[in-house]
């Protein structure tokens, strides 16, 4: 049995020249419309993929201001009660009490600066792939339009 052309399944469709396409314009326009539903479509999803990405790589650095505060937290109840009382010896007790508190709170400002990069690191939360997806599909769309319009094609 030999195939030709027209014998493909009825969810590939032909492409065809302008020359050869001999559909009405309410035929073109309706597979126009057809195709950039598609298109949109498409879109989204990549869009959707991207933003889960970029989701996942802020909530690392979310996390790690969550650990920052847990961290301050726990380090503030132990430490504060034997650094003091251990300086205490030394110092006067109001003394100590300062200095502990002073160096857990750098030790929280280190741990929020690092999670704040990892957040930095996640980009901006906006789908730039699929924005630049859509950017070349209007070029695109808009070039044939303009290159359909100025070939003449006038039934």
């Amino acid at each position: 049995m030999t195939h030709t052309v027209n014998d493909r399944p009825a969810t590939a469709q032909r492409i065809q020249s302008p020359a050869t396409d001999h559909r009405s314009t309410g035929e073109l326009v309706k597979l126009a419309a057809e195709q950039i539903s598609t298109l949109v479509r498409d879109e989204l999803k990549l869009a959707q993929a991207e933003l889960t990405q970029k989701g996942k790589r802020a909530g690392v650095g979310v996390g790690m201001f969550g650990g920052a505060g847990l961290v301050a937290l726990y380090g503030v109840g132990a430490l504060l009660a034997a650094a003091i009382i251990g300086l205490s010896a030394v110092l006067p007790a109001w003394l100590s009490a300062l200095i502990v508190g002073v160096v857990l709170l750098a030790i929280a400002g280190v741990l929020a600066l690092f999670g704040r990069s990892q957040v930095s690191k996640a980009g901006p939360p906006v789908p730039t792939d699929a924005v630049a997806g859509v950017k070349a599909d209007i070029s695109t769309i808009t070039h044939s339009a303009r290159n359909h319009h100025e070939g003449g094609d006038r039934r």
